[in-house]
């Protein structure tokens, strides 16, 4: 479980996050949702570490992100994945050195047992087949479930996702929410996704934290988010071009 407790954030004088308070659970699909500059993206990079935060507590399953030390920050990366908004592949890598790579860097495994790993996870998000090629050799859904295999081949307690289905066709996106859905369910990991995809809302929002002008105005799941009673996430729902008030 992640607990976040009147998290403040600033940049350049203005404030960003506002004192949330919000928790995700483990061995759901927790979904942080907002309009373009509500703070959400920022909410993920905190909870993640890439943002230092101005006060407030950031707990890892009762661990304080906000206290760690640089050296205890860089052992609980290893029990972190991300897959950001644009795959964030290394191109001069082919698909299984980049899968590879995490074990690199955080493990003592020998090269056959880093690349037996790897293949396991490429084939358990449904890639055969392409370990020789290169990200540019390949489509973006295949490159973000590169990019999903890359982030759990550790094994990690927690997932975080930033915008996955940027990109892609409605059919792919279904395709990896399904994925990281799954992926989720049979290794009991905390997944934290970002996302403005209804979609991805209304079918795998297991937890969803609405943020609204860096406040957060609602939390609940897929059933409860069309009769929310919160007019600001109504607005932002039905601004959809999926939904329309009628």
């Amino acid at each position: 479980m992640i607990e976040v407790i009147d998290l403040h954030k600033s940049f350049d004088g203005k404030e960003i996050l506002k004192g949330i308070t919000a928790t995700f659970e483990t061995g759901k699909v927790n979904l942080i949702i907002g309009q373009s500059g509500s703070g959400k993206t920022v909410l993920l990079k905190s909870i993640v570490g890439i943002h230092k935060v101005d006060s407030g507590q950031i707990l890892l399953h009762g661990r304080d992100l906000v206290k760690m030390s640089p050296k205890e920050k860089k052992e609980i990366r290893r029990e972190i994945g991300m897959v950001f908004q644009g795959g964030a592949l290394f191109d001069s890598y082919t698909v299984l050195e980049n899968v590879m790579f995490p074990l690199e860097m955080f493990t003592d495994l020998s090269y056959a047992e880093r690349v037996e790993k790897a293949e396991y996870f490429l084939k358990r998000v449904n890639l055969e087949n392409v370990n020789h090629l290169y990200p540019s050799e390949i489509s973006g859904g295949m490159q973000k479930r590169v990019a999903i295999a890359r982030a759990i081949v550790l094994n990690p307690k927690y997932l975080f996702c930033d915008e996955p289905n940027s990109g892609l066709d409605p059919k792919t996106a279904k395709v990896i929410d399904e994925l990281i859905a799954g992926i989720t369910y049979e290794y009991n990991i905390t997944t934290v996704i970002n996302t403005h995809d209804l979609s991805s809302m209304m079918e795998i929002g297991d937890n969803i934290i609405f943020i609204y002008k860096g406040l957060k105005k609602w939390q609940g799941n897929k059933d409860q988010l069309l009769n929310s009673g919160c007019k600001e996430l109504d607005d932002f729902i039905y601004s959809s071009s999926i939904l329309k008030k009628k």
